[in-house]
């Protein structure tokens, strides 16, 4: 099995979490216990979870970690689109962070998809 960081989903997962971090540098600083703080770590955990995935001692738990990684990536959509209605982000950056974890989205999928197909081959 490769490395988390040879999996490209990975990679993209992680550039994001920097972006993430980036933009709720903005944010107000009374949102930095609430909203800011789980962004983040919805955010961090899509990329944790790939990893810990990759560790794991069968198929079937990998494909679990990486449930638990959609989950997280779901979770973080919808915490930037609360940060965009309450005007900590404008229309742009949301617009761009939400396409860009569409893709991840994709991407993990397709990943989920294969390791299945694999699991029922054998």
């Amino acid at each position: 099995m490769k490395s988390f960081e040879d999996l490209k989903v990975w990679g993209e997962a992680h550039k994001l979490v920097l972006e993430i971090y980036r933009v709720t540098k903005k944010f107000p600083e009374d949102e930095r216990f609430r909203l800011t703080n789980q962004l983040c770590r919805s955010a961090a955990s899509v990329p944790a979870n790939i990893s810990e995935g990759t560790g794991r001692k069968t198929l079937n738990e990998y494909v679990q970690y990486l449930y638990n990684a959609r989950g997280s990536l779901e979770e973080t959509r919808y915490h930037l689109r609360l940060a965009k209605d309450l005007g900590y982000m404008n229309e742009e950056e949301f617009i761009s962070l939400n396409e860009k974890y569409n893709s991840a989205g994709k991407m993990l999928n397709g990943l989920i998809n294969s390791l299945k197909r694999k699991t029922t081959e054998t």
